[in-house]
């Protein structure tokens, strides 16, 4: 979540990818030895953390292979990953770090790379920024010689770390440093912040002549200049405890030759002296990372193209409409589907995509038995489309067995070769069978939950499928089969971490269980004789195994669950939706009608939202304290800092005291915003107004207002209204498509050539490569779309050049300066 500009304009950020494994882990000082050593991986944004492994057991070579996706909801200068021992009896011991700087992200997007861990050392640990000013005045001695004094304004910080989960008490130092001094002074310490302001001014001698000359303005030797600076440390106060350094930046004073005043924001940096040491000893990190920062542009200037690539389902032929187009000229990029999808799927126009390029992709399929077993086109925008409609639908279904059955623990192994000492095959086959009715059951007991517009595709497949093969009585399920099986509960079985039903990858047992299911429910979910599909296994086990099973039953339950998903009435909403967990996790929840002081202020709870309720619990699984009904919701808004002096907090207003909640970095902050207010939007009894401060002292803290229930004093924040599942934004999807037909405009060139010279040659279509590389049929079609495109991405690139014009001025608070460090 971004914050607008005055025009309008958002920069909205994310980042997805995987920590994949590390090799070669270097030894930990303490008391864990190399042979001990269990780890886990941190990503932090600067220094507050935002995402956590789970913990590998004992090896120097882990494998984690833990996807994330986050949006980013603040400005950051780095992106670093730690790699931390798992201590019992102390802190966890951190091995190394690999750290990325925000600019950098993109050299390495979309692709894995190793990475060298680097020391941890605290005085690289640094975040934040310093606002500026120098200016060196003339003065005049007692004796009438003329001086020249430095005076340094250390105005403010912003950005400042965390320190154990809360402000810092942060102060200054001021130094003019240079070969044969060093003076300094010191600010008074700011009590709980991380943008203290200052506003403190120090006064240096810099120079003294003997006597007074005209000819320059200040009489400062050239050579003195060089070698003087100002340097600024800031400190966390610790009282008792030796004080915590946060960083520095060095200025030097001969800026002002040029200026009589500079003034600006300086980057906080690390300490020039910190560790040196070697880091080929401490072992690599191997991390996939997609870093993508959209500048999304007010909503009229996307109208053109969001309408053009609307109208595609009505083009004909398909092949030659823009959304089309965008699939072919980006086959082997994932994300170029997926804005699409869901920009479709805003305007209701997904169906009559899918029908259109699936009846595309049957039109040039041979035989019933390859139907849409391919990447293709169709296949991707069905695969995207389920994962965003059938969310909630899986978390119904599935969560209950998954939890159980990475909780429980049982063996299943059947593989006479990985069957472990003591395993006993004939139970572990037992415990395989009944996870597998329990799968299976959930599933095709399911089809009251199955969403509208999933039947709606799959209604539209299976009759494609039989108009064009006519003579097979089994295409019409096999068509529906090969996705709602093979690609959606098959895959969500396998990995349960990707679609949000496991918070983190399962560990190598279980995800040998969940491997054995996911294949015995693809071949049960696969239409046909399961005789015939019992010759396909090349393992013994997995034959042996799978004739437990009683073919007629499987089958009957099956054909009954693909008819109820795809039949010919379309499915209404009954209204009445199981109660969905939208989100859960440990957060800081300030008591209820306590006083604003006292350390007990604040207590850790385990919040829970679902479509229905808000609750909280002393403890996950226990019982509820305090049930919200989310019908109740009249605000959700982010909480200014200072009203508890603590970062990343959000109310949520109810017709009872408002709710502060303090989330455990501004990611989880932004995420619990992003589904309590979508949630809510629709309720009666939303305010307009809130108040971005708490009531205390007889006053509310932001406006003053004495009465406790005086209206707010900040409108709430915008929403438009949409279905939960389907909460899009519709501006970044079409800036994201705009930006892939950006990147891909070669192709569309080569596309646009490729149509001219076909329809100039009236004789048979010729094999060029340039021709074999797109879905042309008919070339006037396709190249009037092209056309539309280019002019429509010349005035939106034109209007991002305007945009980039105006860029933030360096040294300004968006565009701080990098400062040297020692």
């Amino acid at each position: 979540m971004a914050e607008e500009d005055d025009a309008g304009i958002r920069i909205l950020q994310s980042l997805r990818g995987k920590i994949c494994e590390a090799k070669n882990l270097g030894p930990v000082s303490g008391p864990n030895r190399q042979r001990d050593l269990c780890t886990f991986c941190t990503i932090s944004l600067d220094q507050e953390e935002v995402f956590r492994t789970k913990v590998f057991d004992k090896s120097v070579s882990p494998f984690y292979g833990e996807d994330f996706y986050f949006e980013i909801p603040r400005p950051f200068q780095c992106l670093s990953f730690y790699v931390y021992a798992k201590s019992v009896f102390q802190r966890d011991l951190p091995v190394g770090k690999v750290s990325i700087r925000k600019d950098d992200l993109c050299k390495y997007s979309g692709k894995e790379h190793w990475f060298s861990l680097h020391p941890v050392d605290p005085n690289s640990e640094v975040q934040g920024k310093v606002h500026l000013e120098m200016r060196l005045n003339e003065v005049i001695t007692d004796n009438g010689s003329v001086g020249q004094h430095l005076l340094v304004r250390i105005i403010e910080c912003q950005g400042l770390p965390l320190i154990s989960g809360q402000n810092c008490d942060p102060y200054a130092t001021v130094s003019l440093v240079g070969p044969a001094r060093s003076d300094q002074k010191k600010t008074k310490v700011k009590k709980k912040t991380s943008n203290p302001q200052f506003e403190e001014t120090f006064f240096f001698e810099v120079t003294r002549s003997s006597s007074y000359s005209k000819k320059s303005h200040f009489q400062v030797e050239e050579e003195d200049i060089e070698k003087l600076e100002i340097k600024v440390d800031l400190w966390n106060n610790e009282n008792l405890a030796q004080d915590v350094f946060l960083g520095e930046t060095r200025v030097p004073v001969k800026i002002l030759q040029n200026d009589r005043v500079h003034r600006a924001w300086y980057l906080l940096q690390p300490k020039g002296n910190g560790s040196k040491s070697k880091s080929d000893d401490l072992g690599s990190l191997r991390l996939k990372l997609t870093y993508i920062e959209d500048t999304v542009l007010p909503s009229a200037y996307y109208t053109p193209l969001c309408n053009l690539l609307l109208k595609s389902p009505d083009v004909k032929p398909i092949s030659a409409s823009a959304a089309h187009i965008l699939g072919d000229i980006c086959r082997e990029r994932y994300e170029a589907v997926l804005p699409t999808v869901r920009l479709l799927l805003h305007h209701n126009r997904c169906v009559p995509f899918v029908s259109a390029v699936a009846a595309l992709e049957l039109d040039n399929t041979q035989e019933a038995n390859t139907i849409f077993r391919g990447n293709s086109l169709a296949t991707r925008c069905i695969d995207d489309m389920m994962k965003i409609v059938g969310k909630n639908y899986l978390a119904v279904t599935l969560k209950p067995v998954i939890d159980e059955i990475c909780e429980s623990n049982k063996t299943c192994e059947i593989d006479p070769v990985k069957l472990k000492e003591g395993d006993n095959v004939e139970v572990n086959k037992e415990n395989l069978q009944g996870y597998v009715q329990k799968v299976f059951s959930s599933i095709t007991q399911s089809s009251s939950s199955c969403p509208p517009l999933m039947c709606d595709v799959f209604r539209s497949l299976r009759h494609l499928a039989c108009k064009r093969f006519p003579a097979d009585p089994h295409v019409q399920y096999s068509a529906v089969s090969s996705f709602v099986f093979l690609r959606f509960f098959a895959v969500a079985v396998l990995t349960p971490h990707s679609f949000q039903l496991r918070s983190h990858h399962p560990d190598p047992e279980i995800s040998r269980t969940l491997t054995l299911i996911s294949k015995t429910i693809q071949t049960l979910g696969s239409w046909g004789s399961l005789s015939k599909k019992l010759s396909s296994f090349k393992e013994t086990y997995m034959y042996d195994f799978f004739k437990s099973f009683q073919e007629d039953k499987c089958i009957e339950k099956v054909k009954k669950f693909l008819d109820e998903i795809s039949s010919n009435v379309s499915k209404e909403s009954s209204g009445l939706e199981d109660a969905v967990v939208l989100k859960e996790g440990e957060v800081q929840k300030r008591a209820q009608g306590r006083k604003r002081l006292g350390k007990k202020n604040f207590k850790k709870r385990w919040l829970r939202v679902t479509n229905r309720e808000l609750s909280y619990h002393k403890h996950k699984g226990k019982e509820a304290l305090c049930i919200i009904n989310v019908k109740n919701i009249q605000a959700v808004e982010k909480l200014d800092e200072s009203a508890f002096n603590r970062k990343n907090m959000f109310q949520v207003v109810h017709s009872e005291k408002p709710l502060y909640v303090q989330a455990g970095n501004c990611v989880e902050a932004s995420e619990w915003l992003e589904v309590l207010g979508p949630v809510s939007r629709c309720n009666e009894g939303r305010l307009s107004t809130f108040h971005p401060s708490n009531y205390s002292s007889g006053a509310w803290q932001c406006c003053k207002s004495q009465s406790s229930n005086a209206p707010g004093c900040k409108p709430c924040t915008t929403t438009v209204l949409a279905n939960l599942q389907l909460d899009i934004d519709c501006d970044r999807e079409t800036e994201r498509i705009f930006s892939l037909l950006s990147v891909n405009d070669t192709k569309l060139q080569n596309m646009e050539d490729a149509c001219a010279s076909m329809a100039v040659y009236q004789g048979p279509q010729r094999e060029q490569e340039d021709y074999s590389k797109f879905t042309i049929q008919e070339p006037k079609e396709t190249f009037q779309t092209l056309k539309q495109l280019r002019n429509i991405m010349e005035e939106l690139q034109r209007q991002h050049n305007i945009r980039r014009d105006t860029t933030a001025q360096y040294g300004s608070l968006d565009n701080p300066i990098v400062g040297k460090t020692s």
